[in-house]
């Protein structure tokens, strides 16, 4: 299957629901300028978190690792390749997806910011694109919410990991808090609405888990699966996204086109009210609506697994 573009993205959830990612290599019926407009906002919105993370990788592998080369797989429009292409100024990056037009993305946006000279793009699917060392060698390795869109996880990692040089990283972005955004109480339809959101959305992400190619269930315990890929140095860190209320416009969009994405896909597990009051915050003109009430916010936990190639 093809699975791109969470590594610019804030999830409603730690895994990523309600995400364009679409089982088979089937892209016809994908709007990608509309998923690009989304999450090159959401990818914005995330760059405070995204240039932590760069640079917490960087302090991973010490100055005593040279980091020549650098895959984002996974990389949608390229917001996440661009932030490694400027903390890793001497290492060519090359960001991997399925969606040719998300790649057309990355590059306009590398030749904007003056890294376009060390960015390149290689149209993969996954995880067919990881077999057989597909994707060439590399000192770093970062992929965001792809590798629990893939059945076999474990496989995944193991192929991730086997890229790596000796001394190299592997991080992956999963896992995480859900995303945080109205309190209990809004007013409108019962208090509670998140909570019952998180689990429409879990009972979402079971059943397209299940029907994955090759799906293989396990403990997704991310620190023994990098372990079990033969890395060592294993550990993990969680950065904070932290937009109290009021927020500004570019988070507003965020969230209006998360629920939107949201009303979408888990309408058929929530009762009228609940989809009643998913219509009234999405209503641009309400005052109750997520574009305009006073009371919205923005708390998200990303946390990435590291580890390393022994040398």
């Amino acid at each position: 299957m093809s699975t791109h573009s969470d590594s610019a993205h804030v999830h409603a959830q730690g895994h990523g629901h309600g995400h364009a990612h679409g089982n088979g290599h089937d892209h016809s019926d994908v709007d990608w300028e509309a998923m690009a407009a989304v999450l090159v906002n959401s990818g914005e919105l995330q760059l405070p978190v995204l240039c932590r993370t760069a640079a917490r990788l960087g302090e991973l592998l010490g100055p005593e690792q040279e980091v020549r080369r650098v895959l984002d797989v996974g990389s949608g429009p390229g917001v996440m390749t661009c932030v490694l292409a400027e903390t890793f100024a001497d290492a060519e990056v090359v960001a991997v997806d399925g969606a040719p037009a998300l790649l057309d993305h990355t590059l306009a946006r590398a030749e904007r910011l003056g890294v376009g000279e060390r960015v390149a793009v290689r149209h993969a699917e996954l995880p067919e694109g990881l077999e057989g060392g597909g994707l060439g060698a590399a000192d770093l390795v970062w992929s965001s919410k792809a590798v629990h869109h893939l059945g076999d996880q474990q496989g995944a990692l193991d192929a991730l990991a086997g890229t790596l040089n000796p001394g190299g990283l592997l991080a992956v972005a999963e896992g995480g808090l859900p995303l945080r955004y109205l309190p209990r109480d809004i007013g409108i339809g019962r208090p509670g609405l998140l909570a019952r959101l998180d689990a429409a959305q879990e009972h979402w992400f079971e059943i397209m888990r299940a029907e994955l190619p090759g799906s293989t269930t396990l403990v997704e315990d991310w620190p023994a699966m990098l372990r079990g890929a033969g890395l060592t140095r294993v550990g993990s860190f969680t950065l904070l996204l932290d937009l109290p209320a009021p927020l500004g416009e570019q988070a507003r969009t965020f969230l209006h086109a998360q629920l939107s994405r949201l009303r979408e896909t888990m309408s058929e597990s929530l009762d009228a009210e609940d989809r009643k009051t998913l219509d009234a915050l999405l209503d641009a003109d309400a005052p109750e609506g997520i574009l305009r009430r006073p009371d919205a916010f923005l708390l998200a936990a990303t946390t990435v697994h590291t580890g390393v190639r022994p040398a």
